[in-house]
């Protein structure tokens, strides 16, 4: 049996501030190295590329990306859009297939269609980490709350990663409570 593996996309524009937040947090875990059975994509702005990857096999999906969810800037979120992709992010902030603006929630929304149209299997399990952003305007670089952030969700997505490979893969996907999505504020900068 091939264990099919789980895939960390970095999502974001880097011309944007801290819409980069998911895009150099994948910079990071590829400095440190991703472990046996982990993919790392920088996926940036190629939302409909990346849903067409979530399609390619993987059994996991962790996507990385800046989410306003109302906290403090630079405050990282473990959120588990398995049961309803649609809570990733606010619905209705990111047009479905602008393809110069579509982060998680857009990207997940296609992902049915996409699977139906194809005939391919969308991950067993979808999380999200997050970091609230301070600022997404125009202009390169993470603001001080956001950059500070990077190295704590590069630890979480290794974990969730590592928790993630070490699930027996014939094992059905998502959490035992996957009728309802789970946000968890992991921390606060």
């Amino acid at each position: 049996m091939t264990v099919r593996p789980v895939l960390v996309a970095g999502v974001g524009n880097i011309f944007l501030g801290d819409d980069g937040f998911g895009v150099e947090t994948v910079r990071r875990l590829a400095a440190l190295g991703a472990p046996d059975g982990v993919e790392l994509l920088d996926s940036g702005v190629r939302g409909v590329d990346l849903a067409y990857r979530l399609l390619d096999g993987c059994r996991t999906a962790v996507l990385v990306d800046a989410v306003a969810r109302g906290g403090q800037p630079g405050t990282v979120y473990l959120i588990d859009a398995t049961a309803d992709p649609s809570a990733a992010v606010e619905a209705g902030d990111v047009p479905a297939l602008d393809g110069h603006r579509m982060g998680p929630d857009a990207v997940l929304g296609v992902l049915a269609t996409l699977a139906a149209g194809t005939g391919a299997a969308p991950p067993d399990r979808i999380l999200v980490v997050g970091c609230e952003p301070a600022s997404l305007e125009e202009g390169i670089g993470l603001s001080a709350p956001v950059a500070a952030a990077v190295e704590e969700a590069a630890r979480l997505v290794l974990r969730v990663a590592g928790e993630e490979c070490a699930r027996d893969p014939a094992a059905p996907g998502g959490p035992p409570d996957a009728a309802r999505t789970r946000t968890r504020k992991v921390s606060s900068c």
